[in-house]
């Protein structure tokens, strides 16, 4: 049912479950697991331009840092990419280029506490995507 499965991650504590998660599912599927973790281009764009670069340096850092993670909990092998543009493109476009059966992601990002339900990327994802999405939300307990 599931040959691919796409998981989005940002490196926070509320995308954990949703690592876990996808990881079992490859698991019982015998899938292969890829994980991409987006820079946001945005988050460059609006700093000074005399600290860009090493902005970008350390969000490429902590992308990699939760990529790796995510290898690290999985007993498989696990593909990894690390984009830099706006999050919900990039991983919508990673899902067609390596034609995956499923999309996980957490409901909730790095930025997106404040939000009641789901987190804006996490809704164009659900919005947009071409494929199932598996949207996994953080338990109470949790917090």
């Amino acid at each position: 049912m599931f040959d691919t499965v796409v998981v989005a991650t940002d490196g926070s504590e509320s995308v954990e479950r949703a690592v876990t998660v996808a990881i079992d599912l490859a698991e019982r599927f015998d899938a292969s697991v890829h994980a991409i973790s987006v820079v946001n281009e945005g988050n460059v764009e609006d700093a000074p331009e005399d600290v860009r670069d090493e902005l970008r340096e350390s969000l490429e850092e902590r992308a990699r840092d939760a990529t790796d993670r995510v290898v690290a909990r999985a007993a498989r092998d696990v593909t990894t990419t690390v984009r830099e543009g706006r999050p919900a493109d990039e991983i919508l476009g990673y899902v067609r280029e390596v034609d995956a059966d499923l999309v996980a992601t957490g409901t909730r990002g790095r930025h997106g506490e404040n939000r009641l339900l789901v987190g804006s990327v996490a809704e164009r994802i659900v919005r947009d995507s071409p494929v199932p999405v598996l949207t996994v939300r953080r338990l109470a307990t949790d917090e």
